[in-house]
This record gives C-alpha cells, sequence and structure tokens, in this order.
C-alpha cells in the first residue's frame, strides 16, 4: 500500500467531460476523494452568487424555478438544485450537494455530500454518498454507493491505481462514477471506486474495487 500521490494520480475531468466548464473547474487539481470534503463550503459560496430571479434560496437551499421538487422531499443545505431537476416525495438531501441540469433524485433516494452532473437519475430507494457522478449516470432501483468501511477497524478508505493499493487519507469516500455509468438494479459499489465512462455494474452485483489487493 502506498501513500497519495501529487493530485492524486486521478483527474476527475478525465472521467467527467463537463467537469473543465463547471464551477467546480478550480478544484481540477485535487483527487475526487478530497472533494466531498469542500462541498459545504463551496456550495454556500455558490449560492451566494445565483440569480434570484433564477432560484428560490432559502436557508442554504437554492431550488432553480424551472425544478420540480415534490411535497415530502426533505432538502437540507447547502443545496444547489439545477435548471429541470425533479425530486420526488420521500428523497432525502442532504450535507452539501449540488445538482447540475436535468438530474432526477427518485423516492426514497438519499444523496449525502456528492455532484450529480447533467442528465445523472437516481431511481429510487438508493443511497450515494461522498461521491461524484458524471453527467448522463444512472443507478436503478435499489442500487448504492457504499462511502465508509464499516466491516472493517480501519476505516481509511482506498483506492486502486496502477494496480495498487493507494490510501486516501479520508475515512469518507464512495464513488468517482465516470460519464454514462450505469448501475443495476441492488448494485452496491464498495468505498473508493473509481469507474471509466460508460461502465456498467450488473444487476445485483459487488464491485469492490480493492478486494483482490487485501
Amino acid at each position: 500500500m502506498s501513500a497519495p500521490s501529487p493530485g492524486g494520480g486521478v483527474a476527475v475531468a478525465d472521467y467527467v467531460a463537463a467537469f473543465a466548464a463547471s464551477p467546480w473547474a478550480p478544484l481540477a487539481s485535487l483527487p475526487p476523494w478530497r472533494l466531498p470534503e469542500q462541498l459545504g463550503e463551496r456550495v454556500r459560496g455558490l449560492i451566494a452568487s445565483l440569480p434570484a430571479d433564477a432560484y428560490r434560496i432559502e436557508h442554504d437551499v437554492a431550488v432553480h424555478r424551472s425544478a420540480t421538487v415534490e411535497a415530502g422531499a426533505m432538502l437540507k443545505g447547502p443545496l444547489i438544485i439545477g435548471p429541470r431537476c425533479f425530486v420526488a416525495a420521500g428523497a432525502y438531501l442532504r450535507g452539501g450537494n449540488w445538482l447540475d441540469a436535468d438530474c432526477i433524485v427518485g423516492p426514497g433516494a438519499e444523496l449525502k455530500t456528492s455532484l450529480m452532473f447533467a442528465g445523472s437519475k437516481l431511481a429510487h430507494f438508493n443511497f450515494v454518498g461522498d461521491s461524484i457522478l458524471g453527467g448522463g449516470v444512472n443507478l436503478e432501483a435499489g442500487a448504492i454507493v457504499c462511502n465508509y468501511r464499516n466491516e472493517r477497524a480501519d476505516k481509511q478508505v482506498f483506492v486502486v491505481l496502477g494496480g495498487a493499493l493507494v490510501a486516501t487519507g479520508v475515512s469518507k469516500f464512495g464513488a468517482l462514477l465516470g460519464d454514462g455509468c450505469r448501475l443495476g438494479a441492488n448494485a452496491v459499489v464498495a468505498p473508493g471506486a473509481i469507474l471509466a465512462a460508460g461502465t456498467v455494474v450488473g444487476r445485483a452485483k459487488l464491485l469492490d474495487a480493492e478486494a483482490p489487493y487485501r
């Protein structure tokens, strides 16, 4: 196992095409596992710059006026919900989140401290924590992106880079899901996943990238 390399050895922009033109571009030098810890403060800063005529803003929650948030959704700031997004009844968003345009968070889905780029969808009964979802990512019902190694004493998350386990220095990180990734119903992605654009995880499958190295 090795310590993190400078910049983490992973450029988010190589996985998410829209990253370089997004409000998150100034953080391009950070590895993906360091982005979630920036979200709270950064989302608050972005909210302060949003036009009031385009967003409804209240208590660190900004919802674009073209977005739909059903009654019964739980929204906890800091949070930005972009144009034409849909958040269903029973959805739970907390811990600092940013949703780009045309995203969906379905009924019973929980999103915690994450970025969702345009057109990404959590169908229903999903959990995604401390993660980056590229454009057009789709999670079928029950698919989970875990963010914490509850099963072991050492909670540090490791990622696989160049065929070796690399320590991230963080205890909470879910995944970087590149553009167009798809997770089938009841799929589980263990903490520390770095998935190339277009990756498919089949229904009821477990993807634990570090398992072969333990």
